[in-house]
């Protein structure tokens, strides 16, 4: 077996998928993408030219985007946590949910980095404004359906799990999580103390400088 994943450690999408490898031991090589690594980001760049992180390489097969990345693991690599359930319609919600979180909760946190990062005062307001709106639509829904789950599908972490750490870690940075949502600050908590985003948060933290928005000094 060989497993090779380019991406960058501060990168959530990256964590998502270092996240399932975690859960399970697998082994891989890291390549980090990035100005000290040109040599990485050619192959990278010459495999996915879509310029998208992370790929996962699997003995000379491309496979991209995050959440392919992770069935796929499931289903040649497997390991003892299953991230995936066997029960098409528990599946089924697992990938809602996993949808959810990178398209109602990561989408609208990028889209206010991505006004932070033209460095023009108005895009970076409006685009902040923009993505309070839609975070708060997010939290709101996610305290009612967190009501009687350890996750984010039920008693079992799942893949929605693996995009709901780096995906509400980023938003709680953008707009705090408030008071009035108890068990979604909760479960980020959960989240957070779970070893296999631990891990990503750790590795990841020397880049928290690079945080356009202001990286607070917590996590």
């Amino acid at each position: 077996m060989s497993l090779t994943l380019y991406g960058h450690p501060f990168s959530s999408y990256t964590q998502k998928v270092l996240i399932a490898l975690h859960e399970n031991g697998t082994p891989f090589e890291f390549r980090c993408i990035g100005p000290d690594t040109p040599e990485h980001v050619a192959e990278w760049l010459q495999r996915w030219p879509l310029g998208k992180f992370p790929l996962l390489v699997d003995d000379g097969q491309d496979i991209a985007e995050t959440s392919i990345i992770i069935e796929y693991l499931q289903l040649t690599h497997p390991g003892p946590v299953r991230l995936l359930p066997v029960d098409a319609k528990a599946a089924l919600n697992v990938r809602f949910m996993d949808r959810f979180f990178d398209l109602h909760v990561m989408t609208p946190v990028q889209h206010a980095v991505g006004g932070a990062l033209t460095g023009d005062v108005v895009k970076r307001q409006e685009a902040q404004e923009q993505a309070v709106t839609k975070l708060e639509l997010a939290y709101a829904w996610l305290e009612k359906h967190l009501a009687g789950r350890t996750w984010a599908s039920g008693d079992n972490f799942t893949m929605a799990d693996c995009a709901a750490a780096p995906s509400l870690f980023y938003a709680d940075w953008t707009h705090p999580i408030a008071d009035k949502y108890p068990l979604l600050r909760a479960y980020r908590s959960r989240l957070l103390a779970r070893p296999s985003f631990a891990r990503a948060v750790e590795d990841a933290r020397q880049y928290r400088p690079l945080f356009p928005l202001g990286a607070p000094d917590r996590d």
